[in-house]
């Protein structure tokens, strides 16, 4: 698949909230997961699909409710491509908020090798 088709896909499959599903279809076993920072309850990095796995699960343990999702349409560059994810949430013990994050992902040989997260 070219990044194009990657990154529509993944577009389509997270605006549906199918995260881990999109996991499985596009990233590779070693792939890298960064966030904006380390946190108590997330390391900055996060090596390996399986552990980028547990990391998806444990953020969605933290939710109550989903309200909604909506992606942006992605700009893609080479082999990278980004979009805007926006999620309404309520966490388990929050009020609803509105997050917004802007995600980048680098592919190679078809498959997403890494993802960053900005917020």
């Amino acid at each position: 698949m070219t990044t194009q088709e990657i990154a529509t896909r993944l577009a389509e499959l997270c605006k549906k909230g199918e995260f881990e599903a999109a996991q499985k279809e596009f990233f590779a076993q070693d792939a890298i997961s960064i966030e904006p920072e380390d946190t108590p309850e997330f390391a900055k990095e996060t090596k390996g699909l399986d552990k980028i796995f547990e990391k998806g699960n444990k953020f969605m343990s933290m939710v109550e409710a989903v309200h909604g999702i909506d992606v942006s349409a992605p700009l893609i560059a080479g082999n990278s491509f980004a979009f805007v994810l926006m999620m309404d949430i309520t966490m388990k013990g929050r009020d609803r908020m509105k997050m917004q994050e802007l995600c980048v992902y680098t592919t190679k040989d078809g498959k997403i090798i890494s993802e960053q997260f900005y917020m």
